[in-house]
């Protein structure tokens, strides 16, 4: 008879390993749960702490950041001061130089007023010696005609006379409008050619020749009828020759009163003639000038109107310029805002953001690289022969974010580590849950059951179920590391 040996220890079943392995998930909540009740006063302690803190740094910044403000908006209202006194500077200088091209024009008007009023006064002398010299020759003309009737006409001195003095009154009235008509054509002309300057400037010659043919033929036209009023009187007084030998006596007596007095009329004449060439003399003088103050008005209107234009057009380029000013300066002051805002965000998620850390990461919140400094350098040389000068010099802009990256980084590897041991996690669950299915089909027995694959149906010591997979155990002290 064999010797009985110790009894071997039998293997657990699989309800036993289900049962095991659920006591060990149920200690490990527990432990987990007692960690995060800790974890969680300290957080909300740490979290008290860090808010009073923050709301410091915050007056802190805010406070600097008033003061950096205040800097440059002053230093953006000395330079728009600057600017505008330049631009004030600039328009003195301008409206002086106006002022200085008005004068030199005034100046040049004046010379130019004076060299005309010269011009003008010669060619008012040249035409009253022209007109005197006419004059005299037409006096002695109208004297040889005198003495021939008298020495022609002596025997009817009484009937003559009258009639004689009528010829003289109407020869004194043709030549009064004679010379009446050709003052007002002398004046007209004289206005003409102080109005159109350049344009009777050539026809000046024409038009005295063209008036000396028509006085030419009006003398002509009065010596013809002259004539036939002489002949006509000497065919009627033929028969009184006779007469006028008895009356040559009281002729001569009366020729010479007739003299004298003759010569009084003609002083007085000259005298008339004198006072009034005076007198349009003054009053074309005056005109003239009054002509030449209007022009100088309204020049003077006019420059004034442009210096208008100028001001209202500086003035609405400043009105312009102040508006764009203010559109630029609210801009920028949106801009500022919007930046403030970006900053007080990032502030806010920082604070978020530090709730959530680990002891580790608040103790070392940059982790140190895994590679070895002479890997570290062979990327670096890399990354500079790439590198062209302006990615470099935006690189060096950016030196400062450095650490931020490293944070950056490390909680990017930390959420793909935890994304890839959540999906390991979803597996097993899947795995287990699939295991617990089966398990309970094997207990219960059905049609459907019996059409899918059963436990209970062992043959050579075999089912026909899949085999479990091992599933790995996990510690409480166990900490899944980030793989860099």
């Amino acid at each position: 008879m064999p010797k009985k040996g110790k009894k071997a220890k039998t293997p657990l079943s699989d309800e036993e390993q289900l049962l095991l392995f659920q006591q060990k998930l149920l200690a490990e909540e527990e432990m987990a749960k007692k960690k995060e009740r800790l974890l969680s006063q300290f957080l909300k302690d740490k979290l008290a702490k860090e808010e009073h803190n923050s709301a410091l740094n915050l007056n802190k910044i805010n406070t600097q950041w008033r003061t950096v403000l205040r800097e440059v908006k002053t230093r953006e209202l000395h330079k728009d001061i600057e600017i505008l006194s330049q631009t004030f500077e600039r328009v003195v200088d301008c409206k002086d130089n106006v002022i200085k091209s008005l004068a030199k024009d005034l100046s040049e008007a004046e010379e130019q007023y004076a060299r005309a009023l010269r011009s003008h006064l010669h060619n008012v002398d040249q035409l009253l010696a022209l007109q005197r010299h006419r004059l005299s020759l037409l006096e002695e003309s109208y004297n040889m005609e005198l003495e021939a009737l008298t020495k022609e006409f002596e025997t009817e001195r009484k009937t003559i006379i009258d009639q004689h003095e009528k010829e003289i009154h109407y020869l004194q009235d043709i030549f009064m409008a004679m010379e009446q008509n050709y003052i007002d054509s002398e004046y007209e002309s004289k206005l003409e050619f102080q109005s159109m300057w350049n344009d009777l400037k050539n026809m000046n010659l024409e038009e005295k020749h063209f008036l000396r043919l028509h006085l030419e033929n009006i003398v002509e036209d009065l010596w013809r009828k002259f004539q036939d009023v002489l002949k006509n009187y000497t065919d009627a007084t033929e028969d009184r020759k006779a007469a006028f030998e008895t009356l040559q006596v009281k002729d001569e007596k009366s020729s010479k009163e007739i003299e004298v007095h003759m010569k009084k009329i003609q002083k007085l004449q000259d005298a008339i003639t004198i006072s009034k060439g005076k007198i349009m003399i003054h009053s074309r003088e005056s005109e003239d000038e009054n002509r030449y103050i209007r022009n100088d008005k309204e020049l003077v209107l006019v420059q004034l109107r442009k210096l208008k234009a100028q001001r209202t057009q500086a003035r609405a380029a400043s009105q312009k310029n102040l508006v764009k000013l203010t559109l630029e300066s609210n801009a920028t002051l949106k801009a500022l805002r919007k930046i403030v805002d970006k900053g007080e965000k990032i502030l806010k998620l920082a604070e978020i953001c530090r709730k959530f850390e680990t002891e580790e990461e608040k103790v070392l919140p940059f982790y140190s690289s895994v590679l070895t400094p002479k890997e570290q350098e062979g990327i670096e040389e890399n990354n500079l022969e790439e590198l062209t000068e302006e990615l470099a010099k935006v690189m060096v802009d950016y030196t400062g974010m450095e650490n931020f990256w490293k944070r950056y980084n490390k909680v990017k590897l930390e959420q793909l580590s935890l994304q890839h041991r959540r999906a390991q996690l979803l597996d097993i669950n899947g795995k287990l849950r699939e295991m617990l299915k089966q398990y309970l089909d094997g207990i219960s027995v059905s049609d459907e059951v019996l059409s899918q694959l059963n436990p209970l149906f062992i043959v050579n010591y075999q089912s026909n179920l899949p085999q479990p997979l091992s599933i790995p155990t996990a510690h409480p002290g166990d900490k899944q590391h980030p793989t860099t």
